[in-house]
């Protein structure tokens, strides 16, 4: 292909990647299978991959919703052979007698041990074990065995003449493998402040029941302590999961799909665009000056129609290099700094409505807060019916709600 046709195909890359975004945005909202896609959604930050082939990306995200709550092994090994991951790690380039570690480096520091649990004698090792494995254009996985370096390869103190999948099962057999992941695991559903106690328990079991992610989850949900005061609300919601949760709560429509792939953009998190390969750090970083005011602003937005004048964060690095270009997104983010531009949204009101007609009005706050907090609201219940209007049983229940989605309680879940 010459240059300009290079071009049209990246662009119809980069517009089928907003595409694939959109659809995994509808199923998070609508899906029955809730759990599968919160868990998918941490597998896509755990194994984060920037891809602008939509096939390869389009392949990975189906590796992940497949065994979302399946067996990780099971995972590690079909992530390890997408042409996205290959290609991102550049293990393409991994030849015979001139091997390159990345890819190595990766499994071990990001996708099972974690970092100082290994040598770098280990990575080199693992390296060459990895050699010859590559994908074509199609996207299927293929292993060149002429580029493959037969020799023996000592890592993580075994010898033999291992090949990727020996390595892979090598990593898995260490129980540091169980506990790095279950630690991950702790602090995305639990609490960012791991009990090791407890991680290490669930470690073990995780471990022994040969990496069965489901069974990890029914020890986490089935225990006590998952429900401990300290445990409720202490988690700041991930741009991803604060727009799910407010589409599911509200039934509604965007207008223009663009101004939800911009609100992802001006709150720091794209879905198939993770800052780089450790994923996004979450927590607290999801939090500054300017994302908390625009959180707190969304749900008014959503429903007055407001104009969204916040400048998205100019971060190149998760623009991959395009904030210059004339790569749609990088134009529509130009755009918005220039101009706000109008979120139009139809919200189901009457559906949201319906909800609370069994609910007395002197109890309809009561209901509204317990539906949407996980925690006590520290704003006061005067000041939510301040700014509420009480002229009528519907429209109370349509502006409380935005008021208490405009709480800084509703971040936390």
């Amino acid at each position: 292909m010459d240059a300009d046709e290079k071009k049209k195909v990246q662009q119809k890359n980069r517009e089928s990647i907003r595409n694939l975004n959109l659809y995994w945005m509808y199923e998070m909202v609508n899906s029955s299978q809730q759990l599968r896609e919160k868990m998918a959604f941490f597998w896509h930050n755990h194994f984060a991959c920037r891809n602008l082939n939509v096939f390869y990306q389009q392949g990975l995200l189906d590796v992940l919703r497949r065994n979302a709550l399946g067996s990780f092994g099971t995972m590690l090994k079909e992530v390890s052979k997408t042409a996205a991951m290959l290609n991102f790690l550049n293990n393409q380039q991994n030849r015979k007698d001139h091997p390159n570690e990345n890819f190595a480096r990766e499994v071990m520091e990001l996708f099972t041990l974690g970092r100082g649990n290994y040598t770098e004698r280990d990575i080199k090792e693992a390296a060459r074990a990895f050699t010859g494995w590559t994908a074509n254009l199609r996207g299927d996985f293929v292993f060149r065995k002429f580029q493959h370096d037969a020799g023996n390869k000592t890592v993580l103190g075994r010898t033999g003449d291992f090949d990727g999948e020996d390595i892979l099962n090598i990593l898995l057999e260490e129980k540091q493998t169980a506990t790095y992941i279950t630690r991950k695991l702790y602090k995305f559903l639990v609490n960012e402040k791991a009990d090791e106690t407890k991680v290490k328990w669930l470690a073990e079991r995780f471990h022994k029941n040969n990496y069965e992610i489901s069974k990890l989850l029914e020890d986490i949900f089935t225990s006590e302590w998952f429900y401990d005061e300290k445990n409720i609300g202490v988690q700041i919601k991930s741009p991803v999961e604060l727009l799910a949760g407010i589409q599911r709560m509200l039934p509604m429509k965007f207008e223009k799909d663009e101004a939800l792939l911009l609100t992802q953009r001006a709150l720091g998190q794209v879905l198939f665009y993770p800052p780089n390969v450790a994923g996004w750090p979450g927590g607290k970083t999801w939090i500054d000056s300017s994302t908390l005011m625009l959180r707190m602003r969304i749900p008014q937005l959503l429903s007055d129609r407001d104009d969204f004048n916040v400048k998205p964060k100019d971060d190149d690095d998760q623009m991959m290099g395009r904030m210059n270009n004339d790569d749609p997104k990088a134009k529509a983010a130009a755009g918005l700094k220039r101009t706000g531009k109008p979120i139009l949204v139809h919200i189901d009101w009457k559906l949201y409505v319906k909800h609370f007609e069994a609910t007395q009005r002197e109890e309809l706050l009561k209901k509204i807060n317990g539906n949407l907090l996980q925690v006590k609201n520290n704003v006061s219940e005067d000041l939510i019916k301040q700014y509420s209007d009480q002229t009528g049983r519907e429209n109370f229940i349509k502006t409380a709600t935005l008021q208490v989605m405009s709480t800084p309680e509703y971040q936390l879940c």
